[in-house]
């Protein structure tokens, strides 16, 4: 991290309310990098700061950043250098820096736009809902997005989903991009204390932590970003019968029992931070995954283990039947 970071163990405020760290993932990202950090300059809520963490760029993107980090005000754009082993783990090891601290921080691709409110939106909401009982719990919000191709014209949305953002979804279904996340300190903090996973990606993983813990994951129906289309995506949009297929090949190919397999290590690293229900309900899970055929439909429904679209649940029914869960 910056020496400055390093000696002051904050970053500085640079407007009114909370401070929000955006934590952007870079790699070889010139080709829209700017208009996302024009996006960024555009918002409603000013008091941000941006870190980079470039994964090693080939291109302009360096030099893109560098040349806004010299126009806007000091300190309001720090770069570092990244892992160097892929985009999960980028996010991951500046989410889990203990020396980045702000009231907020939020996930931010190199590639999309986001609408001028989508912080203040994020904000506001995490504001007037992290306090229980006098207690701040965990909080992540998280939302739909616009999809819109290399040109910004708009191609489609998300999908809505309506079920509760559980634990019991969790396991099964990541339900929002990270290009959407918005978290508070306490979330935060059980990121550090897990450290860098071996996941699949960083937001399922989010998604996975905060529900586990007890945590409250906020879906946000009205979507925020312009979320970018184009060859190089890593993930794209899921809602075309191509990508319908492609997410049924994966299946039958084996990769979600990869990741889910990958996601339960990771959750055996969190251990007791997880509530008493979910621990169980991940001890059942387990076994599901490796049960005989006529108990893996009984443990499936103790599990109450659930997707967010009746076409979704099927799909899952039809990976325990394989056993590719």
């Amino acid at each position: 991290m910056t020496d400055f970071i390093e000696e002051n163990n904050k970053i500085p405020n640079f407007g009114t309310g909370p401070l929000v760290a955006i934590l952007m993932g870079t790699h070889n990202g010139a080709r829209f990098l700017l208009e996302q950090l024009d996006s960024l300059e555009l918002q409603t809520h000013q008091n941000w700061v941006l870190i980079a963490s470039d994964d090693g760029s080939a291109d302009d993107t360096i030099k893109i950043l560098k040349a806004y980090q010299a126009k806007w005000p000091a300190g309001k754009l720090i770069i570092k250098e990244g892992p160097k082993q892929g985009f999960c783990v980028n996010f991951l090891s500046i989410a889990c820096d203990p020396k980045i601290r702000a009231n907020y921080y939020a996930f931010c691709d190199q590639d999309d736009v986001w609408l001028p409110i989508k912080l203040e939106i994020a904000v506001g909401n995490i504001a007037a809902h992290q306090v229980h009982r006098d207690v701040t719990l965990p909080y992540l919000y998280c939302g739909r997005t616009t999809y819109v191709s290399e040109k910004l014209e708009p191609i489609g949305i998300s999908p809505l989903f309506i079920f509760p953002a559980k634990f019991r979804n969790a396991l099964v279904q990541s339900i929002a991009g990270g290009n959407t996340m918005v978290f508070n300190q306490e979330t935060k903090l059980a990121l550090e204390k897990v450290g860098v996973v071996n996941v699949s990606s960083h937001d399922w993983w989010l998604y996975l932590l905060v529900s586990g813990i007890g945590g409250v994951v906020y879906y946000d129906k009205v979507p925020q970003i312009l979320y970018r289309q184009h060859d190089d995506s890593i993930v794209g949009e899921n809602r075309s019968f191509t990508s319908k297929c492609l997410r049924a090949y994966t299946l039958l190919r084996g990769r979600f029992r990869i990741w889910n397999t990958k996601n339960i290590e990771a959750l055996c690293v969190v251990g007791g931070m997880l509530t008493e229900d979910n621990q169980e309900i991940l001890r059942l899970f387990k076994l599901l995954r490796s049960a005989k055929l006529i108990d893996r439909f009984r443990l499936m429904e103790v599990c109450g283990l659930y997707r967010q679209t009746w076409r979704g649940t099927i799909s899952l029914v039809f990976a325990a039947l394989l056993k590719k869960i």
